[in-house]
Parts: C-alpha cells; structure tokens; sequence
C-alpha cells in the first residue's frame, strides 16, 4: 500500500507555469506508475498523463499535450508534473494515483489502486 500526497498547486496567471508535486510512502512506489487527474466543479475527473515506474514512458490527454511534462524521482519517491503555457480551462483539483501494474498510462481511473487527495490549480486570465 502507498499513501500519495501532492502539493504545488496555487493561483497563477494565464501563460504562467507550476511544478506539482506527488510524493509517496514507502518502497513499492518505485513499483508503481503514476497518473495524474484532474478535475474542475461540475465536471468529469480527466486524465491528464501518466509516467512508467521507470519513468522512461510517458503519455498525455489530448487536451495538455505538448504544454505539460511528467518526470520522477524514484529516489525521492516523488513524480512531478510540469504545467506550462496555463490557462482558465487547466483550472481544476490535480490528483495524482498509483498503477500497480506499473504502466501509469492508462486514461481511466479503475486502473489506479490508490489516489491521493490533490491539489488545487486556479489559473487567472
């Protein structure tokens, strides 16, 4: 079992950019790929991308590619996601969650075993 808590979000301006941060317990996180959601008021949670265990493979949604990178630092325990080029539409809860098949690339949430709780991006235009 895993606990992810991720952290980074804020209030930032249209074409600004933020560093999310999801940090896990113990040594199976390694193990694990992470996803990452998002989800806005009134509005089905997303997938926004997802990175391997190696961090080695990645994969976006339609909607942030190319404007948002995924890395992680299994070291540390930690994935990250880069958003650039934001705007009012990225607005939203960013959740990240652990595959434990270790693919972190899949877009639908019943492939993740545990989420954490998210953090708020509010973009102003």
């Amino acid at each position: 079992q895993v606990t992810l808590v991720e952290s980074g979000g804020g209030l930032v301006q249209a074409g600004g950019s933020l560093r999310l941060s999801c940090k896990g317990t113990g040594r199976a996180f390694r193990t694990y790929g992470i996803g990452w959601f998002r989800q806005a008021p009134g509005k089905e949670r997303e997938f926004v991308g997802g990175i391997d265990r190696d961090g080695t493979d990645t994969k976006f949604g339609a909607s942030v590619k190319g404007r948002f990178t995924l890395s992680r630092d299994n070291a540390a325990n930690t994935a990250y996601l880069d958003l650039g080029n934001l705007n009012p539409e990225d607005t939203a809860n960013y959740i990240c969650a652990a595959d434990i098949t270790g693919s972190g690339r899949g877009r639908f949430a019943n492939r993740y075993s545990y989420w954490g709780q998210g953090t708020q991006v509010t973009v102003s235009s």
